[in-house]
């Protein structure tokens, strides 16, 4: 069983805090291991009984007729008889159908009203589960009125995913980079089998999940988003960008044009699944968001692979994208850094240029800037690469990280220079 020690922290840390604990993320990558099997596990290491302990899972037959709300409501006080603390865990919460209120015409009763219910039991912790066509977070906070407490879970972190493996360290990162961190991946004997669980993950799962909760009308639309989306990782783009390039490619297909509006409404749909990750533009000298150009970011590179059908495996794109969901699944808040820079032109006239930080990473008041450098290997290429951390000239921690696998230093600048496979394992990137 693979460790997840960033999540079992975070449901350690949310115990018996008076709200619902609703674990989200994207399907596949580990919800249910995390709470049934390594949350459990240490429960049980503190001294809690396996009877306190109601687990439920409604995805299994002999738990069927609890996807009645009224009757899980009764089982769950029926295994409560004493005031011991006990812990309830469900998963596949979605599952559970509304019913009609006999007593009330025109009403129906909901899983939100039985865990809301519950809630008041001050014995009771309540923690559970669902696919991303039905427990979005924007669905779950609003309904549970600000008693729920959301844990995002992602696919494996490299350092999770190298736990598992055995041989080198650059040998399991060359595997990560190809086929990702979607837990059920370590078991598939080859390449083939690999490749084969992801586009059926991807098409079986993700898109009719998307389709049908969101009522998409036109999904070849939704596929050619994704298409150029995961194309364009690391490149800033906006909705009428994406409408223009797909009217531009699409022209010849009998294909009606898209509006800018449509393309929009399909990219939350794609973040809200937790497929895909927004990083928005921040001005860093004005300390404010840009409302036009942002980068998106498959949750896993497997995923973003296959979906080209491996034939994009660009390293520069790929190791952004990594770099990006470490940093967001460390818990970091993400963005894309911006600043003016002035300076003069061939003709000695002052001209004003964009510099850009490929990342802005903020956690509580630490802050650091990160650029993601496949190569340096040439001093213009350097000079490129580090010339914004030069401009933008304050005292927070900048951090340049590479393909190499070179052994971490510092600059003269005071830049941290470190290679993809250590940063990636480094438990701590702002000491």
């Amino acid at each position: 069983m693979i460790e997840r020690p960033i999540f079992l922290k975070k449901l350690v840390d949310h115990k018996q805090n008076g709200l619902i604990k609703i674990i989200t993320g994207v399907r596949r990558c580990g919800k249910s291991v995390l709470l049934f099997d390594l949350y459990f596990r240490h429960l049980i290491g503190e001294g809690i009984l396996d009877r306190q302990i109601i687990r439920i899972q409604l995805d299994n037959s002999d738990f069927a007729a609890l996807r009645n709300p009224l009757k899980l409501s009764e089982y769950i006080k029926s295994k409560i008889p004493d005031d011991l603390d006990y812990f309830i865990f469900i998963d596949e919460i979605q599952l559970v159908k509304k019913v009609r209120n006999k007593d009330v015409e025109g009403d129906y009763i909901t899983f939100y009203d039985v865990l809301n219910g519950l809630l008041a039991k001050k014995n009771l912790d309540i923690y559970v589960t669902g696919s991303n066509s039905k427990m979005l977070s924007k669905d779950v906070l609003t309904e549970f009125r600000g008693r729920g407490d959301e844990v995002m879970v992602y696919p494996l972190s490299f350092r999770e995913f190298y736990s598992a493996k055995e041989g080198s360290k650059e040998d399991a990162l060359k595997e990560y980079m190809l086929y990702g961190g979607m837990p059920f991946i370590l078991s598939r004997p080859s390449a083939e089998s690999k490749i084969s669980y992801l586009k059926n993950l991807f098409e079986e799962t993700y898109l009719k999940d998307i389709v049908e909760r969101n009522k998409v009308r036109d999904p070849e639309l939704l596929g050619l988003l994704i298409d150029e989306i995961c194309s364009a990782t690391g490149s800033l783009t906006n909705p009428t960008k994406l409408s223009n390039t797909i009217n531009s490619r699409y022209q010849n297909h009998n294909r009606n044009k898209v509006n800018n509006n449509t393309v929009n409404s399909y990219l939350s749909h794609l973040v809200n699944a937790f497929l895909f990750k927004e990083a928005k533009r921040y001005d860093i000298r004005g300390k404010q968001y840009f409302n036009s150009n942002s980068k998106f970011y498959c949750v896993d590179a497997g995923l973003r692979n296959v979906r080209l059908n491996m034939r994009q495996n660009e390293e520069t794109h790929i190791m952004e994208n990594i770099v990006f969901n470490d940093l967001v699944q460390r818990g970091f808040s993400v963005d894309v850094g911006v600043f003016e820079s002035f300076g003069k032109d061939p003709n000695g006239k002052t001209a004003r240029s964009t510099k850009e930080i490929d990342f802005v990473v903020n956690y509580g008041n630490a802050q650091c800037y990160i650029q993601s450098a496949f190569r340096m290997d040439t001093p213009e290429k350097e000079r490129v690469e580090l010339l914004p951390f030069s401009i933008v000239g304050n005292s927070f921690k900048k951090i340049v990280v590479t393909r190499d696998g070179l052994s971490p230093w510092y600059d003269d600048n005071g830049i941290y220079h470190i290679g993809l496979c250590d940063f990636l394992l480094k438990e701590s990137i702002l000491e």
